[in-house]
């Protein structure tokens, strides 16, 4: 099966099953945790996105659903390639991939030392830093949005989370418990 969404990435199917991912049920938590905090309510923060290296593939959010609203195996998909040339992602899910799977498959694919991305499209984030030169990633189309990905890397060698400019901030840590202590200001 192929489906087209708004970033013109072609999606391909291997199977349209529901992932098994044995993750799931952890990130599902981590999500919860946001709600409970106001990090991803709905109608507000529609583009967040979540995102697990699991083995070679990528597990990530679908589209059109807000992170508040996934509760379930089928509101995640799980990547088992993408190529950026041709603009295909081949996926294993129910629905469609999140527009911001070709930014997380970037950063999984350079940086072995982060397995956990998250993107919270948030006004509660209090990061309301100068906007204008940050890379602008969900933007752009294809083959346009490799250069604001390199911008993401380059921002990336030196802090763990960063602000994307209409994309909101991006953490990115070695596990969901990294991530958990950024946002939620642990010690």
């Amino acid at each position: 099966m192929i489906a087209k969404n708004p970033l013109q990435f072609q999606t391909f199917f291997i199977s349209r099953e529901k992932s098994n991912c044995p993750l799931i049920p952890d990130i599902i938590r981590f999500i919860e945790k946001l709600d409970k905090h106001r990090l991803c309510r709905k109608k507000i923060d529609n583009t967040g996105s979540i995102s697990i290296r699991y083995g070679r593939r990528m597990l990530i959010n679908c589209s059109s659903i807000s992170l508040s609203d996934i509760k379930q195996e089928e509101d995640f998909l799980e990547i088992a390639d993408y190529d950026p040339l041709k603009n295909i992602v081949l996926a294993i899910g129910v629905k469609e991939p999140h527009i911001n799977t070709p930014l997380h498959w970037f950063v999984h694919r350079a940086r072995e030392d982060i397995n956990a991305i998250v993107i919270l499209n948030s006004k509660n984030i209090a990061y309301e830093q100068t906007m204008q030169n940050l890379p602008a990633v969900s933007e752009r189309k294809i083959p346009e949005i490799i250069e604001p990905i390199k911008e993401v890397l380059k921002m990336l060698r030196n802090r763990k989370n960063i602000p994307i400019k209409n994309n909101g901030v991006m953490f990115t840590g070695f596990d969901l418990n990294e991530i958990e202590e950024m946002v939620f200001r642990k010690k």
